[in-house]
């Protein structure tokens, strides 16, 4: 199977199963055991078993071969051996503390590309996405755990 399409099949097994913050990266130049780490999150072990399933049958039914499936017994860190791809679905965090994009991150690969390819010597878009940055989101959980302790806190009764 091609890299590309093998690549795009674990990225839509995984999306169909809501992983979360789920990146690749090329590896081609850091090692010949794979081409491609794909690194994702679920938020218990019941999902990272349900995604590693995913990616195991949308593989299996595209005409990939499955290596080998490790650590679905506890389901905190499940690794998917896809031969020309490694998948690593990671509790948040097991991912935190092993940070394996550290490790792999030299070459990020774009997982989809939402608008068409810009030509080369054309000038970038200025304008941002919608995505909301990590700061923002963060801001916005600290702006929410503010509201929550006065809008549960409890009236004197006289």
């Amino acid at each position: 199977m091609d890299i590309r399409k093998l690549q795009h099949t674990i990225i839509d097994a995984l999306e169909d199963v809501k992983a979360q913050d789920i990146l690749a990266f090329n590896t081609t130049g850091l090692t010949d055991l794979f081409d491609r780490v794909v690194i994702a999150s679920g938020t218990s072990n019941r999902h990272t078993k349900a995604l590693a399933a995913s990616v195991r049958d949308k593989v299996k039914a595209a005409g990939g071969a499955i290596i080998s499936v490790e650590g679905e017994a506890t389901g905190e860190w499940v690794l998917v051996d896809l031969g020309d791809a490694v998948v690593h679905i990671m509790q948040p965090a097991i991912r935190t503390y092993y940070n394996l994009e550290e490790l792999w991150g030299s070459k990020p690969v774009a997982l989809r590309s939402s608008s068409p390819p810009r030509p080369r010597g054309a000038p970038q878009s200025t304008s941002r996405a919608a995505k909301p940055t990590k700061t923002t989101r963060t801001r916005a959980k600290v702006a929410t755990k503010r509201r929550l302790p006065s809008a549960t806190k409890k009236r004197k009764v006289s």
